[in-house]
């Protein structure tokens, strides 16, 4: 079992920055990595994937240019760094674990954490 524990969500000003920070109980590098969003009244979408392949990373159109996933898995960690945040960026962040393949396709990661909320608002 692989347990994922996220941290660094608050409430943050549009225009500004976070850093969202998975911890999990072990990491290697043949684990896909992503984090995903819910927003209230919205399905669970996919932002970001760092995949097993190294140096492969994919963003949602909507965070393209603004967020950045990156990974330690000497620290069994992985962040996304989040900038120009949008209200539309409200919504409950989650990271999960694939342990298989090569992407983060949202109905098929193996282990979820229990999700961070952020909201961004004047």
């Amino acid at each position: 079992q692989l347990q994922l524990v996220e941290s660094g969500g608050g409430l943050v000003q549009p225009g500004g920055s976070l850093r969202l920070s998975c911890a999990a109980s072990r990491l290697t590098l043949y684990h896909n990595i992503g984090w995903f969003r819910q927003a209230p009244g919205k399905e669970r979408e996919g932002v970001s994937c760092s995949s097993s392949i190294q140096g492969i990373t994919s963003y949602a159109d909507s965070v393209k240019g603004r967020f950045t996933i990156s990974r330690d898995n000497a620290k069994n960690t992985v962040y996304l760094q989040m900038n120009s945040l949008k209200p539309d960026d409200t919504a409950v962040y989650y990271c999960a674990v694939r342990t298989v393949g090569s992407t983060c396709p949202v109905d098929d990661m193996n282990y979820w954490g229990k999700g961070t909320l952020v909201t961004v608002s004047s």
